[in-house]
């Protein structure tokens, strides 16, 4: 038994009401359940309940065991004074106030209709089970309710992108600019090397990407040494040995300090991705004065495509690392590294932007998200195999916050799904 069927059965009113009485066999009427509180104190708020034909107005609090009351502290804890009622699954221990008056215990395992409980067991039963506890079911869900809901976890997705937003943005002391220019060389990083260019973001001056952005050669040889891409004494090759003489002067102008810059990482890596032509694109794109703006401002898909359209320096069209030739072939950014940077970068800083300034863009970033291409990986693969085909960025950004915040979880009594299964409907 988990306390979450205990709020759900509570929150949705799937009692049979007509038998409720307490442990001490006082006749209860629920006229309102009250709020649900996901946080801490009580389970519910401001809940109106008769007991003994008399009303009650105050917090509903839920247990598995009755002793849990005691386990967690709670005869300690003021928030919990005005508790009229305890709903428990096993009434193993009467509970007490501060004053020594008995809290009205409802347990319910004696007021459950029992298609709930074979609903809910069929739900938790993992046996044969592979991907998510609804693997059989899911596809059965209505496609209207199910649509609502990945859009609801898509903006639920947004707002857990903002911590990070709005984490860089107090670092940045409010400059939406600076935030921008390190949440967008993090994601030029993407997986393997995010967290190295963060570090590189973070530790650089913006200022000093202000006074050097209009000049690629100055802000790409910043990017190289301070990521230590320069620190080869022995390599020969002209545009290495340009870019670290410049470097070494602009280190000595600007006080440059790249001590606490992680070291990116070239294995395992595309060679498209190599960590060179990857900040060679970062600083080509920033030799745009109002990118910032450009980027907030721009309403659809092909206008933000068309700022995003930069190629690395020309140096990188016949190489991926310093002194070695390659095939010659431009290093301009793909449709699908420029939708990871819509996906993961831009369509999040839009959507904080326009919170902040109080004109959300809710149906713009709908739109647009919903015009990507969707991501695939083991997630969304594991979806399709059960009948839920991602066709979108979107679809498939919020299939990943279900799977990551509610399946893997066992939040399956907070999920729109999950609770359909449950209700049999």
């Amino acid at each position: 038994m988990r306390e979450d069927l205990l709020h759900y059965i509570w929150k949705y009113n799937k009692l049979i009401a007509s038998r409720l009485t307490t442990s001490g066999r006082e006749r209860v009427v629920i006229l309102q359940s009250g709020a649900h509180n996901p946080l801490s104190g009580p389970d519910f708020f401001d809940a109106r309940i008769e007991i003994g034909g008399q009303l009650w107005a105050g917090n509903v609090e839920m247990h598995v065991k009755a002793s849990d009351w005691y386990a967690h502290h709670h005869e300690e804890d003021h928030n919990y004074d005005n508790v009229i009622l305890h709903v428990v699954w096993d009434n193993d221990v009467p509970v007490f106030r501060k004053d020594n008056t008995e809290i009205p215990t409802l347990e319910l395992r004696k007021f459950i209709p029992p298609k709930v409980l074979e609903n809910y067991h069929h739900l938790f039963d993992n046996r044969n089970i592979n991907f998510i506890n609804c693997e059989k079911d899911i596809q059965t869900t209505n496609g209207f309710i199910l649509d609502n809901w990945l859009e609801r976890l898509y903006f639920e997705r947004l707002e857990e992108k903002s911590r990070l937003v709005l984490d860089l943005l107090k670092e940045a002391k409010n400059d939406w600019e600076h935030v921008l220019f390190i949440l967008l060389l993090k994601n030029f990083g993407s997986k393997i090397n995010g967290e190295a260019f963060l570090s590189l973001g973070r530790a650089l001056d913006f200022k000093v990407v202000q006074k050097t952005r209009s000049k690629p050669l100055q802000l790409e040889s910043i990017l190289f040494g301070m990521a230590g891409l320069l620190d080869d004494p022995v390599v020969k090759d002209t545009y290495f040995n340009q870019l670290k003489k410049e470097y070494h002067y602009l280190k000595r102008k600007f006080n440059l300090d790249g001590s606490s810059v992680l070291r990116p990482e070239f294995f395992k890596l595309r060679p498209s991705n190599f960590p060179t032509v990857r900040l060679s694109q970062f600083a080509s794109l920033y030799r745009r004065q109002q990118l910032f703006s450009d980027l907030m401002e721009s309403p659809s898909r092909e206008d933000l495509y068309t700022i995003l359209k930069v190629s690395a320096n020309g140096y990188w069209d016949n190489h991926f690392t310093f002194a070695k030739v390659s095939p010659g072939k431009p290093k301009i950014l793909s449709p699908k590294f420029m939708d990871l940077l819509l996906i993961n970068t831009i369509l999040p800083l839009k959507f904080c932007y326009s919170k902040q300034k109080g004109n959300p863009l809710n149906e713009e970033l709908v739109k647009i998200v919903s015009e990507l291409k969707n991501e695939y990986n083991n997630v969304v693969a594991g979806f399709k195999n059960f009948g839920v085909v991602a066709c979108s960025a979107k679809d498939s950004q919020a299939l990943l916050q279900l799977y990551n915040e509610y399946c893997s979880k066992n939040k399956c009594l907070q999920c729109a799904v999950g609770i359909r299964l449950l209700s049999g409907k």
